[in-house]
């Protein structure tokens, strides 16, 4: 994997990070220390696929593209390709189609059990400071509902409605990987019902875990959590 890197009029690409730091070493605004040159090292070896923004100062970043790219030339001729792609009237239908298949998947009624699980981020208390912080929490429940997103609205309506979860909780997207959801049908039978569920917590927490329903609790009208 190779880099690109570009700093307002500089720019280069590199095959490792210690030429990296070389080329950043020319541009006399940037003060290269170890702590910048720890976290390119992060990110030449990390699974980000994204650019990476090196903050310089208050407003000014270097730019760090990873690439299978062989050289400039091949890079940039890839990267023009991409942006023929992007404004190309065909590629912005085959998004905007894949966009509304996703919300529409979510909207289709189909109404029943579902079992689904919510990871949001939590504000939660630190004893030892006394200060709060966001906290990644995995909800998992079964439930009634007439959609999958009727699902998403119902778990984010309760969670906002419970007096152990702050107002300042953020809840993800319903189209995001956060939210996973699996329709079991119209009716729960009993084997359904007392069977564990597919996937455990990822962290067990003993201040998150009456957020963690047990695995064969179920949830019955009229009250959907009861």
């Amino acid at each position: 994997m190779n880099l690109y890197i570009r700093y307002f009029a500089h720019e280069a690409f590199v095959k490792s990070v210690d030429e990296a730091v070389d080329f950043l070493r020319t541009i006399p605004e940037i003060k290269v220390e170890q702590p910048l040159i720890n976290r390119i090292n992060a990110f030449y070896t990390g699974t980000s696929i994204y650019p990476y923004h090196l903050k310089v100062s208050f407003n000014n970043y270097v730019i760090i593209i990873k690439s299978d790219a062989e050289s400039m030339e091949e890079f940039k001729d890839q990267q023009k390709k991409r942006e023929e792609q992007k404004n190309d009237p065909k590629h912005a239908a085959v998004v905007t189609e894949r966009r509304r298949t996703i919300q529409d998947i979510l909207n289709e009624p189909r109404y029943g059990w579902y079992e689904a699980s919510l990871t949001f981020k939590r504000v939660v208390l630190i004893p030892e400071t006394s200060k709060f912080q966001y906290k990644d929490t995995l909800f998992r429940v079964r439930l009634k509902a007439q959609s999958p997103m009727d699902c998403y609205n119902r778990i984010v309506d309760h969670l906002r409605n419970r007096q152990d979860v702050d107002s300042r909780s953020q809840f993800p997207s319903s189209k995001s990987s956060n939210f996973f959801y699996t329709y079991l049908g119209e009716t729960l039978d009993k084997a359904a019902a007392s069977e564990p569920a597919p996937q455990e917590p990822v962290e067990e927490d003993p201040d998150i875990k009456d957020l963690i329903p047990e695995s064969k609790r179920t949830f019955s009208e009229p009250g959907l959590f009861n």
